[in-house]
């Protein structure tokens, strides 16, 4: 068996069991209670007639719901299933169980509590009332797998018109950890930020924002080429006009007005980063070749990359990144989205900024260096969990520096509230498994 084929099997093995475990827990979330129950008296405090003394406090003082309820907790997941984990427009039911394992990351890593809210509509208005009339019950709202352009119109509208924070992050979130990635690859090959050449090999919604969040981490956005399906972005594309973000992209990037494909952007550059198809072989070795040295790969398509670690090292890249867990440098949202929410919850944010996204990934990639740097650990792992509470502190820090908490607190009552909080998630999962209320999964 060939490398190649070995790591296929490998990157197979999730799916061979995926329905079988699926089936058997029939989902992975589930809602139980916070409060004691000591014996049915107590019913009369949490419902009827108690429960009329938080309503009237609340209707006194509408802030009273983050003291009195979940609410602050409380996060929805609201998409439309039009761009569904790489599957494409799958609809709202078929994308239920990325939802669901959404939420488990959301609830294990961040001690947010998470429900999906899959819509059975895929218009942009109906999507923003949606979200606007459910907002009493939720501390915040994550925008997931919604197809662009409609995805930045409605992140624009809700973000003016809501007070509690909105995210989008097949954006936000794959833009904050690759900021961390390139930050620390550029440390360990060190090049500077503002001198790098950059060509990004897919031009959706996680590639635009992530060129937003570089050019803001001080990346020169004239040293910055985009491809799209139809080749280089550049002034002279007037077919994407209509497209107000990729326009944008146009206009303020490859100044020297390159033109061509994929290999005509790589050329030259210091770093690659694909957000496109998942096909090995989209990004070529011979194009690596072009590059600079001490070349830097972001291969981040999923489930595969866009190009093998193992050739793209071959060809010359001294630092290779991908969104596997099973390659060194594994780029992953899940280092993002529940730690950020930790921190806008923790001090009641009304939105979240792209300082505070860029406040995140500074940390992340400061945790990376604390560890100590190499070609194969530019960015901390999943299973590392002080990530998350050092995460959440500075991302409540800059919350409140800017004047979009609601409430202060002290680095230090930070750190105890997330650390409690995500301490409590993970205790309570793995008590119920202890005591066989989650059962353990079948056996392949």
């Amino acid at each position: 068996m060939t490398q190649e084929e070995e790591l296929l099997r490998k990157a197979d093995a999730p799916n061979r069991v995926a329905n079988k475990y699926h089936e058997f827990y029939q989902g992975k979330m589930q809602t139980v209670p916070k409060c004691a129950v000591r014996s049915f008296d107590d019913f009369a405090i949490w419902y009827t007639p108690g429960v009329a003394e938080a309503c009237k406090a609340i209707r006194k003082n509408p802030e009273k719901v983050f003291d009195y309820t979940n609410r602050g907790n409380t996060v929805a997941i609201v998409n439309d299933g039009t761009r569904v984990l790489g599957l494409g427009n799958i609809g709202p039911e078929a994308g239920l169980p990325v939802m669901e394992g959404k939420a488990l990351l959301f609830k294990y890593l961040g001690g947010v509590d998470a429900f999906p809210i899959s819509l059975n509509t895929q218009n942009a208005e109906d999507i923003i009332n949606v979200v606007k009339w459910i907002q009493p019950s939720f501390g915040g709202i994550n925008l997931e797998d919604i197809e662009k352009p409609k995805c930045f119109y409605i992140l624009d509208r809700l973000e003016k018109e809501l007070d509690i924070p909105i995210w989008h992050d097949d954006r936000s979130g794959t833009a904050t950890v690759v900021t961390t990635g390139l930050v620390n690859a550029l440390k360990v090959v060190g090049k500077k930020i503002n001198q790098v050449n950059i060509a990004m090999i897919g031009s959706g919604a996680a590639n635009i924002t992530i060129a937003e969040m570089l050019i803001a981490a001080g990346v020169n956005p004239k040293k910055i080429i985009m491809v799209d399906s139809k080749g280089i972005l550049n002034r002279h594309r007037e077919d994407v006009k209509d497209d107000q973000k990729k326009w944008q992209i146009c206009l303020e990037t490859n100044a020297e007005g390159r033109q061509g494909g994929a290999a005509e952007a790589i050329k030259g550059a210091d770093v690659v980063i694909g957000m496109s198809t998942p096909v090995p072989g989209t990004i070529k070795k011979e194009w690596i070749r072009t590059m600079q040295n001490n070349a830097i790969v972001f291969a981040c398509a999923n489930p595969l990359p866009e190009i093998w670690p193992w050739e793209a090292t071959e060809a010359g890249a001294k630092i290779v990144a991908t969104g596997r867990s099973d390659f060194p440098n594994q780029v992953n949202n899940s280092l993002g989205f529940p730690a950020i929410f930790r921190g806008v919850l923790d001090v009641r944010a009304t939105k979240i900024t792209n300082e505070m996204c860029l406040a995140a990934a500074f940390e992340l990639a400061k945790v990376a260096e604390d560890k100590g740097l190499s070609t194969n650990y530019i960015i901390p792992k999943m299973d590392e969990w002080e990530v998350f509470i050092r995460e959440a502190v500075v991302v409540g820090l800059k919350a409140m520096e800017q004047g979009v908490a609601r409430v202060k607190r002290s680095r230090a009552e930070l750190e105890d509230m997330s650390r409690s909080t995500i301490k409590n998630a993970r205790d309570t999962t793995h008590a119920l498994m202890d005591k066989k209320l989650i059962p353990p999964p079948p056996k392949d």
